[in-house]
């Protein structure tokens, strides 16, 4: 039996014998669902829109920079020509 049967049969039972309420079984399956979405996001190593947004105008900052550089240097190999 896999796990995910066995966690249904307990809860079934627990419903059946009244232990467990709709309410508990609702926010028991939300609880599951949000611990399998954050192992999700932590295995695919997915980043916020916040982050990405940083990250993003850092690198673009970094390319500007290195762009400029590359000009200076062209610069300089042209006039010791």
């Amino acid at each position: 039996m896999s796990n995910s049967e066995k966690i249904l049969k307990t809860l079934s039972n627990l419903i059946e014998n009244g232990i467990l309420t709709s309410k508990d079984f609702k926010k028991e399956i939300s609880n599951n669902f949000k611990f399998e979405k954050d192992k999700l996001i932590d295995k695919l190593q997915l980043v916020s829109r916040k982050e990405f947004e940083v990250l993003k105008k850092i690198v673009q900052k970094q390319d500007s920079i290195i762009k400029k550089l590359s000009n200076q240097k062209k610069t300089k190999k042209v006039k010791k020509s």
